[in-house]
């Protein structure tokens, strides 16, 4: 609720760049329950032998029961297992409970731990040796969530995959990359951002949005045109935008605050910066700080309801703010007449302080007079 504001603006603003949000990469779709291995395994079921095998054919990759891989065809050896950063080429069929096929690719490629598609997908295929067919039976938190994937995912659906690894090379060294590449890199790994964020997972969104900055932020051997370098400072700021809204999603204030300070050194004039910044502040209690921020972003779009409603919100809390500490002087100072603004408290407060001293210097002066005489009567 606090930071959706210009998140609906950015899906009416930006079809283009949030286009990923209503078409998923074709990098990902899966689907089955975690309970189903044993139907699997248990053709001959009757056979009391071997479904007593069948716990010992499924490895429960996290322990939790909620995504288990099983062998199908064994691969080439432990050795041949592809490594976190390598891409990654796979034949992957992915089903529904009832049997309906949602996915169907016979050679996705997509760069491993990098959570380019889905969670059971990328952490079962590091599992996986170089030929070995598996199956693999994932719960909905680690495919399309509660949400699902319209149409043909519904929500909360356990899928289940069956995976072949085809290949594994290195990942494409960054620096060799031309702008047109680059451009293309950080844009994927920004829409898998955003694909996260859709499915309310923030952490994974940081993730993706954090990657597509790396590569964005690479150095380069190779020039680029102004046209690319134009492009690639806007994927940066639609970034770095995107990440700032996570970061809220999370509380992280002070993360979000240097992401937006981020996109206004390129971008001054950028209202959604403007806005998630100022509103930073005022969850940090910094509204003397957020109000001109929120009316500079209002100025930029005078018309902007949610920015008028912030700033009239955020005005009251302020002068909230400021009785609080005029009571607070007012009891302070002990003078309970004293109802005025600090202002008022600090033109008199000069003149109580200055009083004390001087009772203060001439008891001190009498004290000494006295001394004397005693002194000099004794003499």
């Amino acid at each position: 609720e606090d930071f959706e504001v210009l998140e609906e603006e950015e899906e009416e603003e930006e079809e283009e760049e949030e286009e990923d949000l209503s078409e998923l990469p074709p990098l990902e779709d899966m689907g089955r329950p975690p309970a189903p291995p044993r139907e699997d395994t248990q053709p001959p079921e009757q056979d009391g032998g071997e479904a007593a095998e069948d716990p010992q054919e499924w490895l429960d990759v996290l322990g939790s029961g909620l995504l288990k891989k099983k062998t199908l065809v064994p691969g080439q050896g432990v050795d041949t297992r592809p490594r976190k950063g390598q891409d990654v080429t796979v034949r992957l069929k992915a089903t529904l409970e009832d049997g309906s096929v949602v996915e169907e690719n016979p050679a996705l490629t997509f760069t491993l731990g990098d959570c380019d598609v889905l969670q059971a997908l990328d952490l079962c295929v590091q599992l996986l040796e170089m030929g070995e067919t598996a199956l693999i039976v994932s719960d909905a938190k680690y495919c399309y969530g509660a949400q699902g994937r319209s149409p043909d995912v519904p929500p909360n659906a356990a899928l289940t995959l069956e995976v072949e690894l085809l290949a594994a090379r290195d990942a494409p060294d960054l620096e060799l990359l031309s702008g047109k590449e680059k451009i293309e890199l950080a844009n994927r790994k920004r829409e898998r951002g955003n694909f996260f964020y859709q499915q309310a997972d923030y952490v994974l969104a940081i993730n993706s949005y954090d990657i597509a900055l790396k590569v964005i932020g690479s150095s380069s051997k190779v020039d680029f045109s102004p046209d690319e370098e134009a492009e690639l400072l806007d994927v940066k700021v639609k970034c770095l935008n995107n990440l700032a809204a996570s970061q809220l999603k999370l509380d992280h204030y002070e993360a979000a605050l240097k992401s937006c300070n981020l996109v206004l050194e390129h971008q001054p004039g950028n209202i959604k910066a403007l806005f998630r910044k100022g509103k930073v502040l005022a969850q940090q209690g910094e509204y003397r700080e957020a109000i001109p921020i929120l009316k500079a972003a209002l100025k930029l779009e005078p018309s902007n309801k949610t920015i008028h409603a912030e700033l009239s919100k955020l005005v009251k809390k302020h002068a909230d703010q400021k009785n609080v500490e005029t009571e607070m002087y007012r009891k302070m100072l002990g003078n309970p007449s004293a109802a005025g603004a600090p202002g008022k408290c600090k033109d008199k407060l000069p003149w109580s302080i200055p009083w004390k001293w001087l009772f203060g210097a001439t008891a001190i002066a009498l004290g000494g007079v006295a001394l004397s005489v005693v002194i000099a009567a004794r003499n």
